[in-house]
């Protein structure tokens, strides 16, 4: 097995589990939460946990987190990876940014699926262009002992000022967007091109 590099972040977070593989990946531990029965109960707690974080609900002078979901076949469970705060570029008032990590490190597990990842927005409850201009290829995860398929997905979340803490999803694979509401998906919009350009549906918005 390769060694990997450690990629110094908020050392006083132990939420915070990264490094930087000799391929140049980041690579997050897991699981920081779960085991979940299903999305819309990983993306509720998700969305709690890590709204939670330092800074990550202080609006425009705020900070990004980003984690990977993934899927036990043995435990026909969902889970969320600890956290990486590293950044893509660095921040400015109005521009906050994580760099996705791409790989997973759970010796529990070794054969999860990673079904796709997830983040904060501190300021802003809607998907940037950026966010959907990036596809997780390929777009579906198959378990390859039942032949059952997941289309990926990239999770946002998004801390209101009332305390609420609302969850959307990208499918990566429908290019639908959805909001979590009472407990469900409720497909909301879609990207119409790959710019990452929203065209929401009739009725629907980001809040109810």
């Amino acid at each position: 097995m390769a060694a990997s590099l450690l990629v110094v972040g908020c050392a006083a977070n132990p939420n915070i589990r990264v490094r930087r593989t000799e391929d140049g990946r980041l690579q997050v531990d897991g699981p920081l939460a779960g085991p979940f029965p299903d999305t819309e109960t990983l993306a509720a707690q998700a969305c709690e946990l890590m709204t939670g974080q330092g800074g990550a609900s202080a609006g425009m002078v705020g900070s990004e987190y980003c984690a990977l979901h993934y899927y036990a076949p043995d435990e026909q469970a969902y889970y969320l990876s600890y956290l990486s705060d590293v950044k893509r570029q660095f921040d400015t008032y109005g521009r906050k940014t994580c760099e996705m990590p791409a790989a997973l490190r759970d010796l529990k597990r070794v054969n999860a699926l990673i079904l796709g990842g997830g983040h904060n927005h501190p300021h802003n409850r809607q998907f940037s262009p950026g966010d959907l201009r990036t596809t997780w290829n390929p777009s579906r995860a198959v378990d390859t002992q039942t032949g059952q398929s997941f289309h990926r997905v990239l999770y946002l979340f998004f801390r209101e000022r009332t305390g609420v803490c609302n969850a959307y999803r990208y499918d990566h694979a429908s290019q639908i967007i959805s909001a979590l509401r009472n407990g469900q998906w409720v497909p909301i919009g879609r990207t119409v091109d790959d710019s990452g350009n929203i065209q929401m549906l009739d009725g629907a918005d980001w809040l109810p």
